[in-house]
């Protein structure tokens, strides 16, 4: 599970739900859906290491945005 709060850019994708934790293929799908609303310019390390890992588990190395 991936808590909301340690990751802000994907905390805004879900401005409208009232979740503070999701499944890693739910996030990783909500990345791809709606990557053009991440400000790539402010991801924290932290935040760009999970959309990695995330890319390499569930695409394949391959983010498709």
């Amino acid at each position: 599970m991936i808590r909301l709060n340690d990751y802000p850019q994907l905390n805004l994708l879900v401005w409208n739900s009232n979740v503070s934790e999701l499944e890693d293929d739910l996030a990783f799908s909500l990345y791809e859906r709606n990557w053009r609303w991440i400000e790539t310019n402010t991801l924290s390390t932290q935040e760009a290491l999970l959309i990695e890992r995330l890319k390499n588990t569930f695409g394949g190395g391959i983010l498709h945005v």
